[in-house]
């Protein structure tokens, strides 16, 4: 996803600049090429030669450098800054970001920001009370104003002892983001030019305040869908139910509790090119709901139910010229034949399918086995929710 792209990482003087290095390995992973530059006090945490061996290039400190021995280093903030298609500043203290509202230019990261001619992301880690400050705030204000991407601090346990906000989010989280900040960059692609909208999660029906129906689904594979038609160039609209994961980056997101909901929110982007049903949309919901909990000596031994409306098969008889609707399927047995009449049925131009028999696949894994299902087509795909996103969309609309 991020193969061949170009990301200046600059690393300043928090404790968590030893995640940067993580955060390197990251990058290069995914395919990109990084390059570093350091302000002394990052150095204070962790050792420059340690970026300079993972990133196979010399790391950026000092605007002019003891050591003249290569050409031109002080002008590496223009050519860098030239060079890249990213600069990420993880972590990124409150004195650098002060600098960079400011303006400063005092050492070779902050002069790189200033002649960076791509977006910038800012990870800003401190103690709580500093985050909260108001020259913090003012300060992030005026980043934001500038066309600054911000990724906001995760709150937990901080080197101070003290729980807030103030924690260098996942590396997953900051790649995340930086796919999002990319693609919007990124116009070209099978799906450029094109609205998608993919739902995603589970849906909850409640019966009183308290209580709902509802099923394991983590949501993940919808919003690997929803990546992957990011990642193709789509203007994509995730609509999700309740779940506890990262929303993906670059996407409008909708999030939405019930069946009726996720009805509602559908028809409003009913003409959208691209339709994915990845959600586990629940097919019964209560009668009735009390509006107070509902007190065991108050209950009974049954629960009247109603079917939700079957929003697959309302898109499949109202599909628009040209769209194309894609459908999701979890099996217990017999799950290509099933999943064939639901794709005939419900009018989807295909089905994923998957079984649940598997440990590794289904519910809350990051891994999955899906069996795609079109006219005349039947073809496996295995690997992580993300590598099948990919794998389904690339071959529905680059080969199918």
């Amino acid at each position: 996803m991020l193969s061949g792209k170009r990301i200046v990482l600059g690393v300043t003087g928090g404790i968590a600049a030893y995640k940067a290095a993580f955060l390197l390995r990251a990058f290069q992973k995914a395919g990109a090429k990084v390059r570093v530059t350091m302000t002394r006090g990052a150095r204070q945490f962790v050792g420059g030669e340690t970026f300079s061996s993972l990133s196979r290039h010399a790391v950026a400190v000092d605007i002019f450098p003891g050591n003249q021995s290569e050409k031109d280093q002080w002008t590496r903030h223009i050519s860098w800054g030239e060079w890249a298609d990213l600069f990420v500043i993880a972590p990124c203290t409150a004195n650098t970001m002060a600098k960079i509202a400011a303006g400063f230019s005092d050492n070779m990261l902050t002069a790189t920001v200033l002649s960076a001619r791509c977006p910038l992301l800012v990870c800003p880690t401190m103690d709580g009370e500093m985050y909260r400050s108001a020259a913090v705030t003012r300060n992030l204000k005026t980043l934001r104003e500038d066309g600054i991407h911000i990724l906001e601090p995760e709150a937990g346990y901080l080197a101070s002892g003290l729980e807030g906000r103030g924690r260098l989010p996942e590396t997953e989280t900051i790649v995340e983001k930086c796919l999002g900040i990319l693609a919007e960059q990124q116009l070209e692609g099978p799906l450029s030019g094109k609205k998608v909208v993919v739902t995603a999660g589970p849906t909850r029906e409640f019966m009183d305040p308290v209580r709902f129906i509802s099923n394991p689904s983590s949501g993940k594979m919808g919003f690997a869908m929803a990546e992957a038609a990011r990642n193709m160039g789509g203007e994509v609209t995730v609509i999700h139910g309740p779940v506890h994961i990262p929303k993906p980056g670059g996407v409008d997101a909708i999030e939405i509790v019930s069946t009726d909901d996720l009805f509602s929110h559908v028809k409003n982007h009913a003409d959208a090119d691209v339709i994915i049903m990845a959600a586990a949309v629940a097919d019964f919901t209560p009668k009735s709901h009390s509006e107070q909990k509902i007190k065991k000596d108050d209950s009974t031994s049954s629960l009247e139910l109603r079917r939700t409306p079957d929003i697959l098969s309302w898109l499949g008889n109202h599909k628009k010229e040209g769209q194309t609707l894609i459908g999701f399927a979890m099996e217990t047995e017999n799950m290509v034949e099933h999943a064939q009449k639901k794709r005939e049925n419900k009018k989807a131009d295909w089905i994923a399918a998957n079984s649940i028999a598997d440990h590794n696949t289904g519910f809350g894994t990051d891994t999955n086995t899906v069996t795609l299902l079109g006219e005349s087509v039947q073809q496996d795909f295995s690997g992580t929710k993300k590598e099948i996103a990919r794998q389904l969309l690339d071959r529905i609309f680059n080969t199918g």
